[in-house]
């Protein structure tokens, strides 16, 4: 009965003083707009050179400074051990707070010189859009 009234007294003080239960966090995200995530991967030709593909990446990178209605940008290359990336090894990870927005960016020109650039680059490109779901 004391570990009872000790564990109630830590969580009224914890609430009290701020403190959130972890699971809070997940509330939270069920209270969030939804999101449209658009994901972007690329294997690039075998006679695309390094500094090509670094260029490549900082053209991705600086989509949203030019494109409005981009929420959220992160990128990466494959790490996975699982050999299942089917050649692709760049992941670029885009999100929206509406379709309207990503439909905007689809036709907007820094996109579509973006997209040109890739010419003679690109073995197989892989495009998914969702909506995130808590």
């Amino acid at each position: 009965m004391k570990n009872i009234g000790l564990v109630g007294l830590v969580l009224v003080v914890g609430l009290a003083a701020g403190c959130a239960c972890p699971c809070a966090k997940f509330k939270g995200a069920a209270a969030q707009e939804k999101v449209l995530r658009h994901v972007v991967m690329f294997q690039f030709t075998a006679n695309t050179t390094p500094e090509q593909v670094k260029e490549i990446e900082a053209a991705f990178r600086a989509l949203p400074t030019k494109i409005p209605g981009i929420t959220g940008f992160e990128w990466g290359t494959n790490v996975s051990p699982e050999k299942l990336s089917q050649g692709l090894t760049h992941c670029f990870f885009l999100t929206f707070s509406s379709a309207a927005a990503r439909d905007a960016y689809l036709p907007h020109p820094a996109h579509k010189a973006f997209g040109a650039s890739l010419k003679g680059h690109v073995e197989k490109v892989c495009v998914l859009d969702y909506w995130a779901q808590p």
